[in-house]
């Protein structure tokens, strides 16, 4: 039988706890009286090694002894407490861990606002009760979603409370993802703030991975340690798991550790699987690394194998040096530092690792100088970024940092290369202002006046907001590393090249799609790519129009063909209509003299009525065409968009004149005249009919 044993990346110590133990230490080093706020860690054996070199605990405040140094742990404590500390004038070493003053910093600020607090997690655990003590107005502690719902139901029926939702930084992250499945949809009313420690979720999420695969679990860590617990609750969903607070509660659990370890293997073999044993361990963030150390040597002694840590890595030692090398290296204002991104809140700021004791924080007005950006759309967890520091807090462990600030100074660099070589650069424009536009080019904010916009004197600039634009630099103050560009000459060169471009190959006939850039009442202007010709409006279209406007509008994709042009004045005629197009010929190809169809009534004049035959070629019917009897108002017998047949009895191709005639189908369609003479009107007398030939009716 194979055993392989596997130790979770990121079991042990997390770096709150590395702070807090470490603080303790070096102020008994000192020859300090200390004391804590409670035990420092949920660890007995580190706890009792404390207790041993003169350390104290206390329950509250009340039991300090004059002189002596509080220590207060990394779980933090309420505002109360700060203020009791503050008048009673003892040494204070505040140990909070930087995620859990972060969450204290929110609570603070949306009470402020009014907000109902809700936190998710244990009730009883000094964390949360230390959170709790920075919220001035109304909060709610829940367990799991099922209360979060209850909470949720019951604060919004008045319409006039908001809340504001944080987590325990060693909450479930499972139970988390569930709490925000529970939240109603994009609702304005409720802000949240995922504040669970980037090292407990990377922490549960590899006990998560390492239990899937595994065939039983050992979860290392004290007894009444959350974060402990919580990786327990994880690792035996997924596996047969036991929590153990020191190595030596493994000998009691071997029977049930073998006897697991038979049924794993007896399903393997059921399933044809190799009879492979894999054993995984992790621990919780108060857990030492010796003690991580000790149950796998203990597991590799109870199934009999040597799968066990090398001699060389040694992780107590190997503890020890990386946290001084935390503790010793100094941050101070104005340094330029490389930050690790740990996490990133919201839309706030972004958590980073400066590799010193205090957590680097960057907010989002120092990340970027584009308003319209979240943390998220800049960077991600596990960037490394060049940053400088603005200001540093040791009394909160933490520091300022700025990474636009350094931008800005890279940026500037090139900006002054940019200015000397006339480089086009490109930017985005962030606002108007008075005089012209502001616009963000890696990183350095550069003035636009409103005469280099590249829009007109009256233009509105706002209609450049958001937009990229290219410009070029024409002026800098370095001592106040202001620079000033213009839109307006890039454009200018552009159309400078454009222009020469154009006039290398443009010639009679060539053919261009363009933009119709204006409109005046005698044609349209179409931009040919930096040159501008004029399609005047009879070129615009074969129908009869008043006004460019009726078939164009600025803004319109043309086709267009070069009719004449001049190089030395820069003129050029275009055309837009095809002779294939022309309705006129179309309809020589298609209809001839005798032909008879269907017409519709265009227009009504005092002589007769014109009738569209086809698209934009309509022919005239007489008024003594309109019918074999005389008509004396041509209202009597036809009328606007009346479809009628007529015979087409002339084409007049010069005049571009059809003759159309209603009389000679009816008279084609009528019976045949008899023998007998034939009723026709008089001319002289319409009223009076006299008896003619068949021959002069014909006539």
């Amino acid at each position: 039988m194979k055993v392989t044993i596997e130790t979770a990346k990121s079991a042990g110590f997390c770096f709150g706890v590395d702070r807090a133990v470490k603080l303790v230490y070096e102020a008994l080093e000192q020859g300090k009286r200390v004391a804590t706020l409670g035990p420092i860690i949920h660890n007995d054996a580190v706890v009792g090694d404390l207790l041993k070199r003169g350390a104290r605990i206390i329950a509250s405040v009340e039991e300090l002894e004059e002189g002596e140094t509080l220590v207060i742990r990394s779980h933090g404590v309420g505002k109360a407490v700060y203020d009791a500390l503050a008048s009673m004038g003892n040494p204070v070493i505040d140990a909070t861990c930087p995620f859990v003053a972060r969450i204290h910093r929110i609570v603070a600020e949306q009470s402020a606002q009014g907000r109902e607090i809700l936190i998710a997690g244990d009730v009883k655990h000094p964390e949360v009760q230390g959170i709790v003590g920075h919220c001035t107005e109304n909060y709610t502690v829940f367990s799991d979603e099922g209360e979060l719902k209850c909470c949720i139901g019951r604060t919004l029926k008045n319409s006039q409370k908001t809340l504001a939702i944080v987590a325990q930084t060693t909450y479930n992250k499972i139970l988390w993802g569930e709490c925000m499945k529970a939240l109603p949809e994009a609702h304005p009313d409720i802000l949240v703030f995922d504040t669970i420690c980037n090292a407990t979720n990377a922490r549960q999420t590899d006990a998560d991975v390492l239990s899937r695969h595994s065939d039983l679990m050992i979860v290392a860590g004290g007894r009444h340690s959350s974060n402990t617990v919580k990786l327990y609750d994880v690792c035996r969903r997924n596996c047969p798991a036991w929590h153990i607070a020191e190595p030596e509660e493994l000998q009691p659990l071997v029977p049930a550790l073998r006897k697991a370890a038979e049924e794993a293997l007896a399903r393997k073999q059921a399933k044809g699987e190799p009879a492979h044993l894999h054993i995984g361990i992790t621990a919780g963030a108060s857990t030492p690394a010796h003690i991580i150390k000790e149950v796998q040597n203990t597991m590799s002694g109870i199934f009999d194998t040597d799968t066990t840590i090398p001699e060389s890595e040694d992780f107590r030692i190997a503890f020890e040096e990386e946290l001084d090398k935390t503790f010793t290296k100094k941050i101070r204002t104005g340094d330029r530092v490389v930050g690790i991104v740990a996490s990133i809140s919201g839309n706030n700021e972004v958590m980073v690792d400066v590799g010193a004791k205090q957590t680097g924080y960057i907010t989002l007005s120092e990340l970027t100088n584009d308003a319209s950006k979240k943390p998220a759309d800049l960077v991600k967890v596990g960037d490394e970024l060049d940053l400088v520091v603005i200001k540093v807090n040791d009394a909160e462990g933490t520091v300022m940092l700025s990474k636009r600030r350094v931008d800005e100074l890279v940026g500037f660099e090139n900006i002054l290369k940019a200015k000397e070589s006339g480089e086009v650069l490109e930017g985005t424009v962030q606002s108007v202002v008075k005089g012209g536009l502001v616009v963000s080019c890696n990183g350095v904010r550069v003035f636009i006046p409103a005469s280099h916009s590249g829009l007109g004197r009256e233009a509105d600039l706002s209609v450049l907001v958001k937009q990229n634009v290219q410009f070029v630099i024409i002026d800098i103050n370095e001592q106040r590393r202001r620079a000033v560009g213009s839109i307006r000459q890039v454009q200018k060169a552009q159309r400078d090249a454009a222009k020469s471009k154009f006039w290398e190959t443009a010639e009679v006939g060539k053919v261009y799609t363009g933009e119709v850039k204006s409109l005046t009442s005698y044609g349209a202007f179409v931009d040919l790519g930096g040159v501008d010709g004029m399609v005047h409006v009879s070129e615009l279209s074969w129908s009869r129009i008043h006004q460019p406007s009726d078939v164009v509008s600025v803004g319109d994709t043309l086709e267009v063909y070069i009719k004449a042009l001049n190089p030395e004045t820069g003129r050029i005629s275009l055309g837009h209509r095809r002779p294939e197009d022309n309705p006129w010929t179309k309809f020589v190809a298609n209809y001839s003299v005798g032909q008879v169809v269907e017409a519709t009534i265009v227009s009504i004049t005092t002589f007769g009525a014109f009738a569209r035959i086809a698209d934009n070629v309509d022919g005239l019917i007489h008024i003594s065409q309109l019918d074999t009897k005389r008509v004396n108002d041509v209202k009597e017998v036809v009328a606007l968009g009346d479809v009628v047949t007529v015979k087409i009895t002339e084409i007049n191709e010069e005049q571009q004149r059809i003759s159309l005639s209603i009389r000679e189908v009816l008279e084609d369609n009528a019976p045949e005249a008899e023998e007998t003479d034939a009723l026709v009107y008089s001319d002289e007398n319409p009223e009076a009919v006299v008896a003619a030939s068949d021959d002069e009716a014909a006539e």
